[in-house]
């Protein structure tokens, strides 16, 4: 299986546990784009609407493109009665959007899965002139307040961490938007911490690509040794995380 289709195998999982975007970032890219009614939005991979509800609230007509079909059904029963809301279950490499054009095509750590040409060929092709494209993703700095917590379960990591398919980070960079003809480059940052129970730290580690396709008899030790850690220092693990917006326009 492609480490890009193992989240539709979690649904529920992935809905309840993934990381939703500072509320911040929302303001800074609705502004910035000029996002509202009248403007046409393309969402690449909402997963199950980590970014969706800020953009969809505008009034914008808003549009996504989500490669797994149970996560496509999810976003359907979560927005499908939302008059602005229109989701297709399709791959972006291949679909073929005809004469569709958007004023901000935008990605919540999803753009990254694609070959580095194709996500940035096509979503200049798509964009209107002065459009935006915003790419988004977090960054967690798991090493904790509680240095013992970080060693013991860097521990479990060293012992038990054997995913069935290492995955190997393509050459895709969100640095190199401008080689495909965007302009206005930039980075902002947002910050935010996490607090989770040891259950849900051990269901928030299970919805990473690479922790899905751990294989038996790893897995259960793996999971089971996280839960333990965590019990054993509270119940409690905080870390820190930013949150990393990329915009670029599309030359007007």
């Amino acid at each position: 299986m492609e480490f890009r289709k193992v989240f539709d195998t979690i649904p529920e999982q992935f809905d309840k546990y993934r990381p939703r975007y500072s509320a911040e970032l929302f303001t800074d890219l609705i502004e910035y784009a000029e996002i509202g009614p009248g403007k046409s939005v393309l969402e690449l991979g909402p997963g199950t609407g980590q970014a969706t509800d800020p953009i969809l609230n505008t009034g914008c007509d808003y549009n996504a493109i989500e490669l797994g079909e149970h996560l496509f059904e999810m976003m359907n029963r979560k927005y499908g009665q939302y008059p602005n809301f229109s989701i297709v279950n399709d791959d972006f490499i291949t679909y073929d959007f005809e004469n569709q054009k958007f004023d901000l095509i935008y990605s919540a750590a999803t753009i990254q899965w694609i070959p580095e040409d194709v996500a940035f060929a096509k979503t200049f092709e798509l964009l209107k002139p002065g459009g935006t494209l915003a790419m988004m993703l977090t960054r967690d700095d798991y090493k904790t307040p509680n240095e013992d917590l970080f060693n013991r379960i860097q521990q479990v990591y060293s012992e038990y961490f054997k995913p069935q398919t290492e995955y190997k980070h393509g050459s895709f960079k969100y640095t190199n938007a401008p080689n495909y003809g965007y302009v206005d480059f930039e980075k902002r940052e947002f910050y935010g911490q996490r607090e989770f129970t040891a259950d849900e730290y051990v269901a928030y580690c299970g919805t990473h690509y690479d922790h899905i396709v751990i294989p038996e008899p790893y897995r259960s030790k793996f999971f089971s040794g996280l839960r333990e850690a965590v019990l054993e220092a509270g119940n409690k693990i905080v870390f820190n995380e930013t949150f990393v917006l990329f915009l670029a326009k599309k030359p007007a």
